[in-house]
């Protein structure tokens, strides 16, 4: 089973917010996960990213792949 960590679409049309979930990546955007990481919302000023970085390297040590998005938000939220 290939794991993925992905973002997960919420919010309401023209708002969305994201959850940071790990999911089997035959899974689709919205469907079945495994658990939750954390949350990303791209409508405030900054935009607002909270994951919890020891889950998130926890099952990237088990083998789950994060999308380039998903990449790209963890390696901001380590500079801080």
């Amino acid at each position: 089973m290939a794991v993925s960590i992905r973002l997960r679409r919420t919010g309401t049309n023209k708002r969305p917010t994201y959850r940071v979930v790990v999911a089997d990546s035959r899974a689709p955007r919205d469907g079945r996960f495994i658990e939750i990481l954390g949350h990303y919302n791209p409508l405030t000023e900054p935009p607002t990213v909270k994951i919890d970085r020891a889950k998130a390297q926890a099952w990237i040590a088990k083998g789950a792949q994060p999308s380039n998005t998903v990449r790209r938000l963890l390696a901001n939220v380590k500079a801080e």
